[in-house]
This record gives structure tokens, C-alpha cells and sequence, in this order.
């Protein structure tokens, strides 16, 4: 026999088997399904049986309807779980916000009555801060007001603004408009009280005896002699505390004169001021500075004695305007004034 033979004889008992094998399995693959389609056909008698005498309920299930019902009832347990899962979620979500809600409500109940104390307090400022621009001859014309809207009201109605938190931005803005309205009258107290404040440094208005210690004994004007009991002219104010107390300089001037009068001031102390002011401190115990020296308002220039005519440890303190000896109070009373009404 040929080769070509040989293998169309091989190629054919392939073929063959390869057909056979196929025949085998769709017969078998026919003969499962038949067998499923006949089980599944099968039918199931259901009884329920009661305990009474009445009639007994039966139906009959196929396989088939089982398994479907089986499948059904998995779908709708799954389908229950899950919804039941996020409705627990969902409602856990509206708890915390409601509960957020709640401090936010709370927060802003708070905000609203901090905001309306902030608004009476403003009132207070803004009348307050008219009357001192009046006093000081400012004019105190403001602006802004707490009863302006400002330009808010340019973006909302009046109808939004009348509850709500539409109300209470309303009313910082109206109160953030006074105060920048207030920066230009507070700047002209400032430069008044800038300018007075030089002006105060330059005329006697210190108290001269540091710490603000010591008691006047004798007043200015008419008063007895110590030692010759005879009424004399006082040409100053005498105050009195303990030895080596530190004497300061009541304004800011030049030392014109530094000399030691045995038989009346002692060691002593001129010093020239702007305006044709003089001030004398006089029996002082030590002297810190010397004629020509330029002083400023505060400075050290001595210490409290009892040298020349004198009963004990003072300062003798004279104002002079020109040669014209003038009452050192009504001087130390305009810087006592400024810092009582600044308090």
C-alpha cells in the first residue's frame, strides 16, 4: 500500500473516532438534560393538615417552581438587608446633623446676643465720642451710624434684613462703619492731645518732687513768718517729706541759675522756660546740675534738704511769669486735671 494511502486510511479512522466521540457526548449531554427536564418536572404534593376537622389545603409544586421561589426569596432577603443597611445609615447621617444643627443654632443664639451687646456698647462709644469731639471743639459730625445700612443695603431689601442673620450682618456693618468713621475724629484728638501734651512739657505743670510724694505746708500769698512771726509775702509753695528726696525739673528749660543763700533759699535752683516762665527750687540738699545745662520736663536736678533759713526738710517751689511771681498751683492743676479726665 502507498504512503498517500496509508495516511488517507489514518486521516479517515480520525475522522471516525473524532465523530463517534461526538456522537457519544451529545447522546450523553441530550440524555442529562432529559434527565433534569424529567426531575425538574416532578411535582410535589404540599399538605397543610389543621387541627380542627376542616378541610385540608394541599397544592402541588414542581421542582422547577421551587428552586425559582427558593431564588426569589434569596433576592428579596438580600434586596431587605440591604436597604435595611442604608436606611440605618442614612438615618445615623440626619441624627449627627440634626444634633450639628442644634449647636449651630445654639452658637448663632449666642452670636446674636453678643452682637447686640456690641451694638449698645458702640452706642455708648458714639455718644461718648461726640461729646468729647464738642468739648475739645472738634466737630463731631460722624459719618457712619449704627442706623445707617451701609452698602449692604445697596445688595439686600429691608424686607431680608429685618430677621434673621441678614439682620445681625446688617447691623456689623453698621457697626464696622462707625468705628472707620471714628479713626479720622480719634486722629484729631490725638494730634490735639499731641499738641497740648508739647505744650504742657514746656510750661510747669510737673509736680517737682518725684513719686508724686510730699504735702504742701505753706501756700502761696500772705503767710506768718516762721521765725520772726511777722506776715509776709509767700512767694511760692512749700512741700514737705524726708531728706534726699529727688527734686525734678517741672518743665523743659535751660539752668540760669545755681547759687547758695545762707540766710534764706540755701542751695537753689532757676531754671528759664518757654513763655517767660522761671521756676526756683530751693533749699535743696544736693544739686545735680549746673547753670547753662538744658533740661527736660521729669529730670533729676537735686534732692530735698533743709539748707539756708528753714525749719525742717521741704522744697520751697516758685512759678515766676517775667518777674511777676504767680500761684505754682494753677499750673500743677492743668497736668492733675488732664490725667483725671483721661481716667
Amino acid at each position: 500500500m502507498s504512503p498517500v494511502n496509508q495516511y488517507k486510511n489514518v486521516e479517515k479512522k480520525m475522522v471516525d473516532a473524532f465523530v463517534n466521540r461526538s456522537r457519544n457526548a451529545g447522546t450523553a449531554l441530550s440524555r442529562f438534560f432529559k434527565n433534569i427536564m424529567t426531575a425538574g418536572k416532578q411535582r410535589f404534593t404540599v399538605m397543610f393538615i389543621p387541627h380542627s376537622e376542616k378541610k385540608i389545603f394541599n397544592f402541588r409544586i414542581s421542582v422547577f417552581s421551587l428552586i425559582f421561589l427558593s431564588i426569589l426569596l434569596t433576592c428579596i432577603l438580600i434586596a431587605f438587608f440591604l436597604s435595611s443597611t442604608t436606611f440605618s445609615g442614612i438615618s445615623r447621617l440626619l441624627d449627627k446633623k440634626s444634633k450639628s444643627l442644634e449647636r449651630t443654632e445654639a452658637s448663632l443664639e449666642i452670636m446674636r446676643d453678643e452682637i447686640a451687646e456690641l451694638k449698645n456698647v458702640a452706642r455708648t462709644f458714639e455718644a461718648t465720642l461726640s461729646q468729647t469731639l464738642g468739648t475739645l471743639g472738634v466737630d463731631s459730625s460722624l459719618q457712619g451710624g449704627l442706623y445707617s445700612s451701609g452698602d449692604l443695603s445697596s445688595f439686600i431689601g429691608v424686607e431680608d434684613q429685618s430677621e434673621g442673620v441678614l439682620k445681625e450682618l446688617s447691623e456689623l456693618r453698621s457697626i464696622h462703619a462707625l468705628l472707620n468713621d471714628s479713626v479720622g475724629s480719634l486722629e484729631k484728638i490725638t494730634d490735639l492731645l499731641v499738641s497740648h501734651g508739647a505744650l504742657l512739657v514746656e510750661l510747669p505743670t510737673l509736680w517737682p518732687v518725684y513719686g508724686g510724694v510730699g504735702r504742701i505746708t505753706t501756700l502761696f500769698g500772705p503767710a506768718e513768718h516762721p521765725f520772726t512771726k511777722t506776715w509776709y509775702l509767700h512767694k511760692g509753695i512749700d512741700i514737705s517729706y524726708q531728706a534726699g528726696q529727688t527734686i525734678l525739673a517741672a518743665a523743659d528749660g535751660k539752668v540760669v541759675e545755681n547759687k547758695y543763700d545762707i540766710g534764706g533759699y540755701g542751695n537753689y535752683l532757676v531754671i528759664r522756660h518757654k513763655y517767660g516762665f522761671f521756676t526756683q527750687y530751693a533749699h535743696l540738699q544736693d544739686v545735680y546740675v549746673k547753670e547753662g545745662d538744658i533740661v527736660t520736663q521729669g529730670q533729676k536736678i537735686g534732692s530735698m534738704g533743709s539748707t539756708g533759713l528753714s525749719t525742717g526738710p521741704h522744697l520751697h517751689y516758685e512759678v515766676r511769669i517775667g518777674s511777676q511771681v504767680v500761684d505754682p498751683q494753677r499750673y500743677l492743676n492743668i497736668s492733675s486735671g488732664l490725667k483725671k479726665s483721661s481716667k
